[in-house]
């Protein structure tokens, strides 16, 4: 009955011209890519959102985040975990060291741009998570947005930027601490499950 009721909804958002995903199967993993954010830089593993959503989901989430990484490297890495793992969905949450460092938001969506193409390529659905521009202070950089609608994207474009903006929830000024890492998942798992997918 529950797979049901939520093939309706993904049946709904596909008529009123919303993207949506496919539910998950029993054992399907999931891919968490991107830099420190990913990776829970200030918390232990066990701490980090890849693994909090492991525990909401119920599905393997594979942390693949690497702390400082720029999308440029990001995107020369991805292909080799896609073909490792496997996954039926990506997570994708990279761009905040090319904003932070003023790399250039032409390249960095090109970056994206051609991530989101091979995790497509993979036969892999994706959820694309936007990171603020430098100030940190605003809702997502205007290129996640022109990709998610490009691509046809389920798009946290929100997360990010509201958890930056709450002290009390980071460990620094761009990392958030274990309650931070805790509301992110929650955050993402909630989309995840009003998307379709869980």
């Amino acid at each position: 009955m529950r797979h049901l009721v939520m093939g309706l909804c993904c049946l709904l958002l596909a008529a009123c011209g919303e993207p949506g995903l496919k539910p998950l199967g029993a054992g399907a993993t999931i891919l968490a890519f991107g830099d420190s954010l990913t990776e829970g830089r200030g918390v232990s593993p066990a701490q980090s959102y890849p693994s909090v959503l492991a525990s909401l989901s119920g599905h393997t989430v594979i942390n693949g985040g690497v702390s400082g990484e720029l999308s440029e490297a990001g995107r020369a890495r991805l292909p080799a975990l896609l073909a490792e793992h496997k996954p039926a969905l990506v997570i994708l949450l990279e761009g905040g060291n090319d904003i932070l460092r003023g790399s250039g938001e032409r390249a960095l969506k090109a970056n994206l741009a051609a991530m989101i193409e091979a995790v497509q390529g993979s036969g892999a659905q994706l959820l694309l998570v936007a990171v603020p521009r430098k100030s940190l202070f605003g809702d997502g950089a205007p290129l996640y947005e022109e990709l998610a609608q490009q691509y046809r994207l389920v798009l946290d474009n929100d997360s990010i930027g509201e958890l930056l903006r709450s002290p009390t929830l980071k460990s620094d000024g761009v990392h958030f601490n274990e309650q931070g890492y805790r509301v992110l998942a929650e955050r993402l798992h909630r989309l995840l499950q009003e998307s379709g997918a869980l």
